[in-house]
C-alpha cells in the first residue's frame, strides 16, 4: 500500500508564465524517456520480480516510489508555467478580445483546450503516453541494462530541453531531475556490477559533468547525485547494492538517506476564462 504526504520533492521556483517552455517540458513528463515511463517501468519490474534476491526488487521499488514524486513535480512545474499565460476576464472577450490567444502562438493548444492551462499525459509533440514504452521482461540483467539506458537517455534529453528556455521555474526542475537521474544511473550501474556485468565496456554512461549546469551545483553539494532516497516505512535492502564508490565520473560514495522534507504544493488559482473549476458558472 502507499501513503501520501502533500509536499513536492523539490521547490517550484517562481518566474513568469511560459507556455512555450511548458510545451517542451511535456517531453520530460509523457515522452518515451520521461518520468511517467520511469515510474511505470520500475513499478512493473518490481511488482513482477521473481525469486529471493529481494535486494534487487527493493532497489527497483525504491526508485519507483521516488519516480511518483518526479511525475508530481513535473506536473506542477508545467502548471506553474501555464498559469497566467492567458488574460483573466471570463466568458466572451468581445469582438476585439481573445483572452486565450496564447494557445494559437507557439504553445500547445491542447494545454488550453483540453487541460485548462494544466499538464497532460503527452509528450512535447502532443502524442499520448503509451504503455508500450515500458520494458519489463522478467530477466534481471536485461531489465537493469534497459533501466541504465533509460536514465542516461533521460538525462540527455533533459540537458537538451534545459537549453530551450531561461525560465527559472523550468530550469530548476530540470536541474534537480538531472542530478537525480545521475543517482539512479549509479544505482542501476552498481546493481549490474554486483551481477558481474562489466557495463562500462558497453555504455559510456554515466559519463558527463553535471556541474556544468549552474542550477545543478547546489544539489551536488547536497550529495543528491550519490544518494538514494528511502521512502519505505518498513525495512529495505537497498543499501546492500547502493553503497561504496560511485561508478560516476562525478566521484563520491553512495548512500541511502531520508528523502527531502518537502515543499508546498502550489494551489492553482481559478481560471474563469477556462471555466475552471467552473463553480462560479453555477451561480451566474
Amino acid at each position: 500500500m502507499y501513503f501520501y504526504k502533500e509536499d513536492l520533492i523539490n521547490i517550484i521556483v517562481p518566474d513568469k508564465p511560459d507556455p512555450e517552455a511548458a510545451k517542451v517540458l511535456q517531453e520530460t513528463l509523457g515522452g518515451r524517456f520521461g518520468e511517467m515511463r520511469t515510474m511505470m517501468q520500475f513499478f512493473f519490474q518490481s511488482s513482477n520480480f521473481r525469486g529471493n534476491a529481494l535486494q534487487y526488487r527493493d532497489l527497483l521499488k525504491g526508485i519507483f516510489l521516488e519516480e511518483i514524486s518526479h511525475v508530481e513535480l513535473v506536473q506542477n512545474t508545467i502548471n506553474q508555467l501555464l498559469t497566467g499565460s492567458g488574460e483573466e476576464p471570463p466568458g466572451n472577450g468581445g469582438v476585439n478580445g481573445a483572452p486565450l490567444q496564447e494557445a494559437i502562438k507557439h504553445a500547445n493548444p491542447h494545454h488550453f483546450i483540453m487541460g485548462a492551462q494544466s499538464s497532460l499525459p503527452v509528450d512535447a509533440a502532443g502524442n499520448p503516453w503509451n504503455g508500450n514504452y515500458v520494458y519489463s521482461h522478467g530477466n534481471l540483467i536485461s531489465d537493469l541494462l534497459d533501466n541504465l539506458v533509460l536514465e542516461s537517455t533521460g538525462v540527455l534529453q533533459k540537458s537538451r530541453i534545459y537549453e530551450m528556455s531561461t525560465n527559472k521555474t523550468f530550469r530548476e526542475t530540470l536541474a534537480f531531475l538531472i542530478v537525480r537521474d545521475n543517482a539512479h544511473q549509479n544505482a542501476f550501474a552498481k546493481a549490474l556490477e554486483t551481477l558481474g556485468v562489466e557495463w562500462g565496456k558497453l555504455f559510456p554512461v554515466p559519463n558527463y559533468d553535471i556541474n556544468k549546469y549552474p542550477e545543478c551545483r547546489k544539489y551536488v553539494d547536497m550529495g543528491f547525485h550519490n544518494a538514494q532516497f528511502n521512502f519505505r516505512l518498513d525495512s529495505t535492502r537497498i543499501g546492500e547494492i547502493f553503497s561504496g564508490q560511485t561508478p560516476s565520473r562525478n566521484g563520491g560514495t553512495l548512500e541511502v538517506v531520508n528523502p527531502p522534507q518537502g515543499f508546498p504544493v502550489p494551489v492553482l488559482p481559478e481560471m474563469p476564462n477556462e471555466h475552471s473549476p467552473g463553480l462560479y458558472d453555477m451561480n451566474a
